[in-house]
C-alpha cells in the first residue's frame, strides 16, 4: 500500500499555545494537535479529518506561526474511523 503524508497548515496568524502531540503519536480523527492563540487573544484548535501517526512537529509552544504555515505531518493510515 502507498503511503500517504498529509500536511497540517496553520489555520491563521498567532502564537502557539499547546502541542498535544509529538513525534510518533498516534492521533484519531479531529483529535486536537496543537493550540493557536490570535493577536485578538482568540483559541484556535487545530485539527484534521485523518488518523494516523505524526511524522513531524514543525512549531513548539511560544513560537509564531503564520497562515498556511506546515505545522505538522501526519503518515495517514488509511483507516475510516469515523461514527455516526
Amino acid at each position: 500500500m502507498k503511503e500517504v503524508l498529509q500536511n497540517v497548515y496553520s489555520p491563521c496568524d498567532g502564537t502557539i499555545k499547546e502541542v498535544f502531540v509529538n513525534r510518533s503519536s498516534y492521533v484519531y480523527e479531529w483529535e486536537p494537535l496543537l493550540l493557536i492563540e490570535t493577536k485578538e487573544q482568540k483559541e484556535i484548535e487545530v485539527s484534521v479529518g485523518v488518523s494516523g501517526t505524526v511524522t513531524s512537529v514543525e512549531f513548539s509552544q511560544g513560537q509564531s506561526v503564520t497562515s498556511n504555515t506546515i505545522v505538522t505531518t501526519l503518515l495517514d493510515d488509511m483507516e475510516i474511523t469515523g461514527s455516526d
